[in-house]
């Protein structure tokens, strides 16, 4: 049996010492052989750093998104075809949310002494997301009222067929029936169905009861961090495929919409892009200055890869995981990431906002019956609330909207026909924005309730404490509780 001892002494010279002992014989009698190597010593074995070959994933996404466009210009039928392989990366990254927000929360939550500092943050973070969504409405309504979209555009059969299809997916919703969908058949049922909001519901019980067990549910607190980390391995591996994702998903997309979908809703799109960027650059990033101290740009360029997978998919929710580990590297508290990121993916949709409203005034538009300020606001928030928990679906903003015009005005349903064939353009826009205000959100909020290290979070952005993109964990911040003390292990004592 080997053991090897490490011992850092410390003073202005300190020197890492580590000894290597093995058993030897002589005779009957049982010596060691010890061999120390320290700095100094010629041929002590050096540890090279860990090579981030991440980097080589994330340029084969690019090079994948490039492909995939010119396959769907140069062979759209062909492109159309590859869409499952979009789809089926999608579907692989939801497969890991529902246990990365339970075991994320539950640590969080079960970790913090008080239950009213859990309720401090939600509180929060819920009032300042519907502040941020009432100011991404007011902006959508000011740029669509000035802009008029939709003027001198025509609706045809096949339009009008399309938007009924989009219609029924919508459905009719209302506030009681979205509560009511927050809580899961079963226990188990919350996990399968991949809704977030009722895994959320789910582990943010198990928190509170774990928090109420005391020292005895420290053992369960033990193992649920490791399932965790367990959960972020599976995440990296699965994130090795994102290439052939954003190869099927970009060709599908030009294949089946190809330059005349983009040329003919040039406004609107560029209009809406605009919106986001003047979003996000602006009040985003005015706020997290103001409050934070935090540059905006170094934040987006530290989640670079993210957004880099958000635009490949159209779908924020495929970075929810990758959101919260980054989150808890950059400094903020596990309790508040737990509990900020998953309620803002269903309640902080800044950039959904803006889409509703600017398409609603464009359908309104197109079809010649504009809407009243008061109508306008009365059809937005109704369909904000009927937009909670989509964030992470692709194209569901569309179905959002048909669904709201359905039950309120079903005279416009016809319009929202002349945005079928950019909506998946437009889903990008809306995804980056709604992601961005998620990671603004995380910081302020552990901010504001002072669970920000801010000296952590300047060496992140500076690049000195760079994130582990190979295992997505974050060893060196692991606050896991500790097992009780009649389960800890006794030190390894060498053999007389």
């Amino acid at each position: 049996m080997y053991v090897i001892v490490t011992q850092i002494t410390g003073g202005g010279d300190s020197h890492s010492t580590e000894s290597y002992t093995s058993p030897s014989t002589c005779g009957n009698r049982e010596g060691r052989v010890t061999t120390t190597f320290t700095p100094d010593t010629p041929g002590a074995p050096a540890s090279p750093p860990p090579r981030d070959r991440t980097r080589y994933l994330y340029l084969a996404v690019i090079i994948a998104v490039v492909a995939g466009i010119l396959v769907g210009l140069v062979a759209p039928d062909t492109g159309v075809a590859l869409k499952p392989l979009g789809t089926a990366f999608v579907a692989l990254i939801k497969m890991m949310i529902s246990p990365i927000i339970f075991c994320t929360i539950v640590l969080g939550v079960g970790s913090v002494a008080q239950a009213a500092k859990v309720g401090k943050v939600g509180g929060l973070a819920i009032g300042y997301f519907l502040v941020m969504s009432t100011v991404a409405l007011v902006i959508g309504l000011v740029v669509g009222n000035l802009m008029h979209p939709g003027e001198g555009l025509q609706l045809t059969d096949e339009l009008r067929k399309a938007a009924e299809d989009q219609a029924a997916k919508g459905g009719e919703s209302d506030t009681t029936s979205f509560l009511l969908g927050i809580i899961p058949a079963t226990l188990v049922s919350a996990f399968t169905s991949g809704q977030v909001l009722q895994t959320l519901l789910v582990a943010l019980l198990t928190g509170f009861a774990l928090q109420a067990m005391g020292r005895r549910g420290e053992p369960i607190l033990a193992g649920l961090a490791h399932i965790q980390r367990l959960v972020f391995r599976i995440l990296a591996m699965i994130m090795w495929v994102a290439p052939v994702g954003a190869f099927g998903a970009m060709a599908a997309v030009t294949g089946a919409g190809g330059f005349d979908a983009l040329r003919s809703l040039a406004v609107l799109m560029i209009g809406f892009y605009i919106t986001c960027l003047l979003f996000v650059g602006v009040v985003l990033g005015t706020i997290l200055w103001v409050f934070a101290r935090i540059n905006l740009w170094s934040l987006l360029r530290y989640l670079g890869r993210e957004f880099l997978l958000i635009l490949s998919t159209s779908s924020s929710e495929s970075a929810l995981p990758r959101l919260i580990a980054k989150m808890e590297h950059l400094g903020v508290s596990r309790a508040v990431v737990g509990i900020t990121v998953p309620t803002g993916y269903s309640f902080n949709l800044d950039g959904t906002a803006i889409y509703l409203t600017m398409a609603t005034l464009f359908v309104a538009s197109a079809t010649g019956a504009p809407l009243s300020i008061g109508e306008q606001v009365a059809l937005l928030l109704f369909m904000i609330i009927a937009s909670k928990g989509a964030a992470g679906v692709t194209g569901a903003g569309l179905a959002t909207l048909a669904g709201g015009l359905q039950s309120h005005r079903p005279g416009l349903v016809d319009g929202v026909g002349l945005i079928v064939g950019i909506d998946r353009f437009m889903s990008e826009a809306r995804a980056l924005t709604n992601f961005a205000g998620n990671a603004v959100a995380t910081v302020l909020i552990g901010n504001w309730v002072r669970d920000f290290d801010r000296d952590r979070a300047e060496e992140v952005l500076s690049g000195r404490l760079p994130f582990d993109e190979s295992t997505l964990l974050d060893d060196d911040r692991d606050d896991t509780p500790p097992p009780p003390p009649a389960e800890r292990l006794e030190p390894a004592m060498s053999p007389r």
